[in-house]
């Protein structure tokens, strides 16, 4: 149901004071003409609320020749910033950016947080970010199983729809995503709640399995018809099925880019109150469908780019894709059983 402006700005200073704003601060907002104007607002009223300084930085759109539709990561890399330093330098005086506008993926998000900038990315719907208000209990959460990913040798995942699959770990970092940005250089989005890493380099091995009701995203697709994905040395290498792992290979093979069937990150959901239905009640416009990327016990792996924690992958597809009743292992410790956390 739909949130009132008051709520969403109070929700908002609850979100800025975990992310350790204060009257010392200065907080950007990062705009361009499709970011959600009440989330502008309640951002620059809670600001102000904080006796912080803000400042809007609004940008032309940016469409590249090969995007397909209006999902903001359908193509990844270029943004509204490529190019613009003297905007680029602006950004990098501030203490927080609040992202409405979506650098993910960007060279140029790298570079403003190697300045010590914090960036919180915000452009799920208002109703979303209220339901999944992010609270220092999701951090603990989340940080425990860092804990354990980030020691980590390997991932196994198995489904009884068919996964199999295999990961050495341990040649990129554990990253966390629980909401809000608390340290200096951290970029986080709210809504969120999940961890993931990536499989070393040429490594991964095995099938993973897209059963029936997994989701495919950006296409924002429930899927009716099982597909199976073929891993070798790292790369999707055959995807079998019907209509939707025709769907799936066209789709990737119209950017003409080996790179793009690449393992890029993997890991599972930790937000209890993101939700697996959630994306049916939503037109695909509405942000980017953080309930399927989050909801608790899903594992999610994605392809393409993985360049953000220094891989050589600079690819514009990147596919995210959450399976449920998978039972995900690392090393001998299982964290994930057919789809339920373990506590």
């Amino acid at each position: 149901m739909p949130i009132n402006d008051y709520e969403l700005s109070k929700n908002f200073e609850e979100v800025l004071r975990l992310s350790k704003v204060d009257k010392n601060q200065t907080v950007a907002i990062l705009s361009s003409h499709y970011s959600n104007e009440r989330t502008i607002k309640a951002a620059m009223n809670a600001v102000l609320s904080l006796g912080a300084k803000v400042f809007v930085l609004e940008l032309p759109a940016f469409n590249h020749p090969m995007a397909m539709g209006n999902d903001m990561t359908a193509y990844c890399g270029d943004t509204s910033l490529t190019g613009n330093i003297a905007a680029q330098r602006a950004l990098e005086t501030a203490d927080l950016i609040i992202d409405t506008m979506m650098l993910l993926h960007s060279p140029e998000q790298e570079k403003i947080l190697k300045t010590g900038t914090r960036i919180l990315l915000a452009v799920e719907p208002p109703e979303v970010l209220a339901r999944m208000l992010p609270t220092i209990e999701d951090k603990v959460r989340v940080k425990n199983a860092e804990s354990i990913l980030k020691t980590a040798k390997q991932m196994h995942v198995t489904s009884d729809a068919g996964t199999d699959f295999y990961a050495p770990l341990g040649q990129y970092p554990a990253v966390t995503e629980y909401g809000f940005a608390d340290e200096p250089g951290r970029w986080d989005h709210w809504p969120s709640g999940f961890l993931f890493t990536w499989p070393n380099e040429n490594q991964a091995e095995g099938i993973l399995t897209i059963d029936v009701g997994d989701i495919l995203l950006p296409f924002k697709m429930y899927v009716r018809d099982k597909i199976t994905l073929e891993i070798n040395k790292g790369m999707i290498t055959n995807i079998h099925g019907g209509f939707e792992a025709e769907y799936l290979r066209d789709y990737m093979s119209y950017f003409n880019d080996p790179e793009v069937y690449g393992i890029s990150h993997i890991g599972w959901g930790l937000q209890p109150r993101a939700q697996w239905t959630a994306m049916g009640l939503h037109d695909k416009n509405d942000g980017m469908c953080m309930d399927a990327r989050a909801f608790d016990g899903n594992f999610l792996f994605s392809t393409g780019p993985n360049t953000e924690v220094g891989g050589s992958r600079k690819t514009p597809c990147h596919m995210d894709i959450p399976l449920r009743n998978c039972t995900i292992k690392l090393d001998d410790k299982i964290m994930v059983n057919k789809g339920k956390t373990i506590k």
